[in-house]
Parts: structure tokens; sequence; C-alpha cells
């Protein structure tokens, strides 16, 4: 017999919706992050109810992903797309509206799990009306995020003051990496109780595929030496590194040279004007018969561009830990990264894949060129990333460790325990 937890817990996602369909704006990482460890915690005993705000009248108000595993939209300001920034001055309907729904459903959380500073605020809130525990995943640190910036928005000192608060005031925060907790304390606070997890991959979803079939799926030549992006349309993201670090590399002019950049836009919205603008961009580098924009990739076809592509680029700015990197890892693909954030930790140089200095195109195009033209080399940093993947990534290890951490934080009168056959 085995003892399994059976507790409701919340898991709050204000901007970034579970059930949406990824790659979509403002739907990344948080949103995968949030949806797979509700999963995969409910599939060891815990209910996990993950709220979001709805923003659209169309979207169902209460989606089942699996059993004791669902996600709620709750009204916050209007329904329809709105900024993230803008999202805050919503705040305190989604939390009236989160009250009122735990009230008419009768449901005592015995934990909250909060993720970016949004949903932060709305923990901490909910602390002040009743007694119960929470944690906190950052995703992306305001400190850092405004660094790079030239205008800096009016909300930057908000957010600012929230993730100290969360950081001093949280039972526990989750750092996805190493990295991201030593920017927590010398960027947020000294104070607050910090844990290691990392982000995770779906090891059976990526990496059950080899690179002939997923090349012959997508139209691909096996000749072909293929550059993959996929992700936002946003700047902070880097595609403009990739672009110029192609349009130098030592294969322009090969026939077999392609460079795909996946994601979705939305036309006139921000990441649509960035589209625009790399479009622009590669028109004027001479790129465009070698270049493609397949759009947003179907959950049922990125498996296939990682596995067919050569190399997997992630030129980001910034980023905390950076969910591409290991699901391209999980399908044998080599990574070539910024050598910043959590993607310190998840690339391992020379091993699962290079690292370069984020906006240096010549960093990344001797990168990218170094595994283009060394194919066995290639195989070689594919295979081992695919073994720390299996190893250290898999979302089960991910909920197991988080799992450990939810039951140290609830008080042991409040644990519920049901027996089930093993």
């Amino acid at each position: 017999m085995d003892n399994i937890i059976k507790q409701h817990i919340a898991l709050i996602s204000v901007h970034g919706d579970p059930a949406i369909e990824i790659g979509k704006e403002e739907a990344g990482g948080q949103n995968v992050y949030v949806r797979n460890i509700g999963e995969a915690l409910a599939g060891m005993g815990w209910h996990v109810d993950m709220f979001t705000r709805k923003a659209s009248p169309e979207d169902a108000t209460i989606v089942e992903h699996c059993p004791k595993c669902r996600t709620i939209r709750l009204k916050g300001g209007p329904e329809e797309f709105v900024p993230r920034d803008r999202i805050f001055g919503y705040r305190g309907e989604f939390m009236n509206n989160l009250l009122k729904f735990q009230e008419e459903e009768g449901i005592k959380y015995a934990l909250v799990h909060t993720n970016y500073w949004i949903s932060a605020w709305v923990g901490m809130e909910w602390k002040k009306r009743i007694s119960i525990p929470q944690l906190h995943t950052y995703h992306s640190l305001g400190a850092i995020k405004y660094k790079s910036e030239e205008a800096i928005p009016l909300i930057a000192s908000t957010r600012l003051e929230v993730e100290k608060t969360v950081l001093e005031t949280a039972e526990r925060i989750v750092a996805t990496s190493p990295q991201e907790k030593a920017l927590m304390r010398s960027h947020v606070s000294s104070k607050g109780n910090i844990d290691i997890i990392p982000c995770g991959t779906d090891i059976h979803r990526f990496g059950t595929m080899n690179r002939r079939v997923a090349r012959e799926l997508l139209g691909l030549n096996p000749e072909d030496k293929i550059v993959f992006y996929i992700g936002r349309f946003d700047r902070r993201k880097g595609i403009e590194t990739i672009v110029r670090g192609v349009a130098l590399s030592q294969l322009r002019g090969n026939p077999h040279l392609k460079l795909i950049i996946g994601g979705g836009s939305r036309p006139g919205q921000s990441d649509g004007i960035e589209r625009e603008r790399i479009e622009e961009i590669v028109g004027q580098l001479g790129m465009t018969d070698f270049t493609t924009f397949p759009g947003r990739i179907s959950d049922e076809l990125l498996p296939a561009y990682y596995t067919a592509a050569d190399v997997c680029v992630v030129p980001s700015h910034y980023e905390p830990f950076g969910l591409v990197a290991i699901e391209a890892m999980a399908c044998g693909t080599p990574v070539v990264a910024s050598n910043v954030g959590g993607l310190q930790f998840t690339v391992v140089p020379e091993e699962t894949g290079l690292l370069a200095p984020p906006k240096d195109e010549i960093a990344f195009r001797e990168a990218i060129d170094r595994i283009l033209t060394n194919p066995e080399w290639r195989n070689q940093l594919g295979e081992a990333g695919r073994r720390i993947v299996e190893s250290k990534f898999s979302w089960d290890g991910v909920a197991y460790q988080l799992s450990n951490l939810y039951t140290s934080l609830i008080p042991k009168s409040e644990r519920v325990l049901i027996q089930v056959s093993a």
C-alpha cells in the first residue's frame, strides 16, 4: 500500500493561462510550466486548481485537463487580450473572484504556488485573508529585465517592490537554477528562503522520433543544415542576433543551409511588429530564399521541428531557465544559447551545446558553424543532451521535488492522507 496525498492546492498564473494554445501572445514557458506541474502533481494525488485571468468570452470558465487537475478562468478586467503590465490594474477584481470561487466551491486550499509577480501579489493578499502557505516562482526578475530596456515602464517600481516583498514573506521561493537564486540574492533581497527546483519537459513527447522521419514529415531534405528558433517575437528574445549570425555563416551560399524561425504573432500587436522587423532584416540581408517563418507550431509538430534541426538557438538577452533548451536537448538536438541566467545551468558547454554572449552575432555564428560543420560531434552533443534531460529535467521528477516541498510546508495537523493500492 502507498500513501498518496489528497489535498487541494492552488496554482496561480494570472497572465499565463495554462489552458491556452502555446504560441499565442503571452503564451510561453510559464504556461507550459504551470500546466505540466499541475498535471504531474494531480497524477501523484494532489487536487490542483490552476487560476488564471479570462481573456476571451469564448474561453471556457473551467477546463478539466485530467482527473484532479483543472484550469479556472476568473474575471479580472475586460475579457480580451490585455498586455501583462496592464493586468495588475485588475488585480482587485481577480482577487475578489478568487475568494468568491473558493467560497462557492467550499474548498480549503492547503497551499498556494504563485507564478510571476502579478500572481505573487494575489498570493500575498490571499494570505492576509486566510492562513495559507505561499510558494513563488518568478519566471522573470524585474531587476534584470529593466536593465536591458531603454524605456522603463511606469509599473516598474511596483513590480520591484512586489518581487522584494514576496521573497521576504513567502514560505518558500522556488528558483529554477543556481544562477537565478544568485540573481535574487544580489538584485532582490538577502532575506527569504529559496529552494532550487528546475523546470522540466515531457521526455515521452520529446525524443521519440528520429531525424529522418522528422524531416520527411516536414518536407525537409536529409542534406539540409537547419538552424531552428522557436519562441515569442520579442526583442529580448534576441532573434535578430541569430539572423545576423547566420548571415555571416561560412555556409552562406550552401544550398542546404536553412533558417527556421518559429512562433506565432498577432498583426498590430507588439509581437506582430517585432516579426515584421525581423522579416525586414532577413530581406535586407538577402536571406529570404533560405529563411522560413512557419508561424505558430502546433504541439503535435513541435517535436518534429526540434528533431529535424541540426542546432536549436536560444539567443535571449536573459532567461531565468529556458524551457526551449531542454525541449531541444530531449530531442537529441544541440543547443547554442546565450550565456545568461538559467541557460548556463541547462546547457553544458562542449557537452550538450555551446554558450555565447547575448547580442554577439559573431560569437553565435562561430558556435553555430562549429556544430553545422561537424556532424559527428553534433550527434555526440545531441546524445549527451538527451541523457542529461532524462536524468535531471523530467516533469515527473520536478513534480516529485515540488510535492515533497509542499508537504513540508503544510502543517502536520492539516495533512490529509488516503490509502490506495500500490
